[in-house]
């Protein structure tokens, strides 16, 4: 039970939010700060690393991590990526495990429920994408969930349509312990806007390439100009594993690459409220998923 809040109390919480992959934690959490802090697209294994979503309710401060999808690693940066995941859990005062309704209870989701057996501590389910999923099969799955003698609760929302997603904020906030703020109060997001940047244009990577390809390219912005007008230049890289990449980035005649461009350009000036001015350079860089510094950059494990 929740703590009456005294005059001037502050209170906080970090909850970590894991799933599969592709089961709507970074629309959850974009949808529960209220602005964009993790990119997001249909495709699985889009977020990269631990992406920070910091909301206000009232007196208490919640620090959402946002992570990587957990699933079975065969790559260094897919081991990264799932270890990252389980540091952000091990890391918070709650974890919030996402399901995605429609899929179900599938293996990939057993087996980390497996895992949270091994850990123990404090858990909620949380069945997301309700909205696509009739009531029967909703009950079905919470019967489930409860079975496994793991979660303390059983919320169901719609990340996207926003269903739900007050009520189980609002219970997380009711439960924040006491202590102080973590972060400014109006701050969304411990991302710097320079990687903010980066991962807008990787977002659209993911939207508008297809097959492997999104898989294999990463952004790096390398300049940034705050111009005299309020203005900012950005200066971005592509860097993609294979020269046949680079030609499918770039498109017949550079349509892709303008494309692109134009959707990052026009998202970052609502995100930065400004003119942007956006230029973006494709480069071929065999085995850029081997390098040690760019691991550094996202925060992950090399070695892990």
């Amino acid at each position: 039970m929740a703590e009456d809040v005294l005059p001037g109390e502050t209170r906080s919480a970090f909850i970590a939010v894991i799933g599969a992959p592709n089961t709507g934690k970074s629309t959850f959490i974009n949808q529960a700060v209220g602005t964009k802090v993790s990119i997001v697209s249909a495709k699985v294994q889009t977020t990269r690393t631990r992406v920070l979503g910091i909301l206000m309710a009232d007196a208490s401060q919640l620090v959402f991590i946002d992570t990587p999808g957990i699933f079975q690693p065969s790559r260094r940066l897919d081991r990264a990526m799932v270890a990252a995941a389980w540091g952000g859990a091990d890391d918070a005062d709650r974890l919030l495990l996402l399901v995605d309704a429609e899929q179900g209870i599938d293996a990939g989701t057993n087996r980390i429920i497996a895992a949270l057996k091994d850990r123990g501590g404090h858990c909620d389910a949380v069945l997301n994408k309700i909205d696509l999923v009739k009531k029967p099969a909703l009950f079905e799955h919470a019967t489930k969930l409860d079975a496994c003698g793991v979660f303390d609760r059983i919320f169901m929302i719609s990340a996207w349509t926003g269903d739900g997603v007050d009520d189980l904020v609002g219970r997380l906030a009711d439960e924040a312990v006491r202590g102080p703020w973590m972060f400014p109060p109006d701050q969304v997001s411990d991302m710097p806007e320079r990687q903010l940047a980066a991962e807008i244009t990787r977002e659209q990577l993911f939207r508008q390439l297809h097959q492997e390809v999104p898989y294999a390219t990463t952004v790096e912005t390398e300049t940034w100009e705050e111009r005299p007008d309020g203005s900012i230049a950005i200066g971005q890289v592509v860097f993609v594993e294979r020269t046949s990449h680079r030609a499918i980035v770039l498109g017949k005649g550079g349509r892709r690459i303008r494309s692109l461009g134009t959707a990052s350009r026009l998202e970052l000036a609502g995100i930065l409220g400004c003119t942007v001015h956006l230029n973006i350079f494709v480069k071929a860089r065999e085995k850029w998923g081997d390098d040690p510094a760019r691991y550094s950059l996202w925060g992950l494990d090399f070695n892990a």
